[in-house]
């Protein structure tokens, strides 16, 4: 760029960060901006695909991710009425084979303080916590923020990466909240040695019942346990009321299987999250500014991969600015071209998906048939435009 400005990144998370060391990585000076007193992330768990690594390998973080995660020996999903595998993905060298890059899981925490400390080596990349933006000024030039003690900082671009309730989009774009769809989510880490007998620890599984479901992993090498509980809502617990989730959580989970009623009996219920997400879009800029990640595309859970979209986007955007060679309005165009189909597809299979785990009657025994007849060779043939990575200017 000709500027002498840096290019503003709002959000220090996944996409933020890895926009802010691929950007550096082009030699673009970048002030990332985040809103919480420190620089952080949220203390749970999290599922990557092969895909992701396409992303790591670039920005030369592989081996400080591997060393950070772990690797599966497979997905399992169970009937959470009666305990029943409906399917089976393998995760070990098979999977390896064919997208060349792993399956892992990994503590938000861990991954985060990679990314982190990549930019803290860069000398190209400054990060201001406690910098809360809450608006922007497009001059034409430059683009200026200002955070809501009153700071102002200048830049060449903003990129918005400022999460699923988005600030940045709001004045962008101002089209409304996110969407809820009815579910509300728990989730709880525990030491691995309070796991019930009989929970399967190595593995990654979904139990699918109508209406809800749960999904369980092991993180840090086996020391911890991370448990995740969905419902849909039955009732309007006020927000901390536990012994009304608990109430609500013990409905819903009535018929359930007795490993699922015993990993529910486990759930710290002080923090719950509402599920949802936007229906997609294909233009995510205007003049000076453009959002990624959640900002951009925010997507259910049920193909693990809204963090890792948001990765992508880090990396593509800043692949697109350099070829764009100043010119801002291409780069962001390119970027929404190569990035909107991909990332909508995502959103959309994940609310397909999501009926899938969630049905009931016959619906969900059809389901559950059809997924089961799956082979390997069926479920990786329908996984590879997902896993094989994404189209980039490099």
């Amino acid at each position: 760029m000709s500027s002498n400005l840096p290019i503003l990144v709002v959000g220090g998370g996944f996409g933020g960060l890895t926009a802010a060391l691929a950007l550096a990585r082009d030699g673009q000076q970048v002030r990332v901006l985040e809103g919480a007193p420190s620089f952080g992330a949220i203390g749970y768990g999290i599922q990557f695909g092969p895909n992701v690594f396409h992303v790591f390998d670039r920005i030369g973080l592989r081996h400080e991710v591997l060393a950070a995660s772990d690797a599966p020996s497979a997905l399992l999903m169970f009937d959470a009425l009666n305990g029943t595998e409906v399917t089976r993905i393998r995760t070990g060298a098979s999977l390896r084979d064919r997208f060349k890059y792993p399956y892992i899981i990994v503590h938000r925490v861990d991954l985060h303080n990679v990314l982190l400390e990549a930019c803290r080596r860069d000398p190209l990349v400054t990060l201001e916590a406690d910098a809360m933006v809450n608006g922007f000024v497009d001059h034409g030039d430059r683009v200026t923020v200002k955070t809501e003690d009153g700071r102002s900082f200048d830049g060449t671009l903003l990129i918005g990466a400022d999460g699923i309730r988005s600030r940045t989009r709001a004045q962008l774009l101002n089209d409304g909240e996110p969407l809820p769809n009815g579910y509300m989510g728990f989730r709880t880490i525990v030491p691995i040695e309070q796991v019930p007998a009989g929970v399967q620890t190595d593995i990654v599984a979904l139990w699918a019942g109508p209406g809800f479901h749960i999904v369980h992993y092991p993180l840090r090498h086996g020391t911890l346990f991370n448990i995740v509980a969905v419902f849909r809502r039955t009732a309007n617990s006020e927000r901390g009321d536990s012994a009304a989730y608990r109430a609500e959580l013990e409905h819903v989970y009535r018929n359930a299987h007795p490993t699922v009623k015993s990993l529910i009996a486990m759930l710290d219920l002080k923090r719950r999250q509402a599920i949802g997400d936007r229906d997609p879009v294909r233009h995510w800029h205007k003049g000076r500014v453009v959002l990624l990640g959640d900002a951009a595309h925010p997507t259910l859970q049920s193909l693990a991969q809204g963090a890792c979209m948001a990765i992508e986007d880090g990396l593509c955007l800043a692949d697109c600015i350099a070829a764009g060679n100043g010119d801002h309005e291409a780069a962001f165009g390119r970027f929404e071209k190569l990035r909107s189909v991909r990332t909508a597809r995502v959103t959309l299979e994940s609310r397909y998906i999501w009926d899938v785990y969630h049905a009931e009657g016959i619906n969900r025994e059809v389901y559950f048939q059809m997924m089961g007849e799956r082979g390997e060779a069926d479920t990786f043939r329908c996984l590879a435009w997902l896993y094989d990575g994404f189209a980039s200017t490099k």
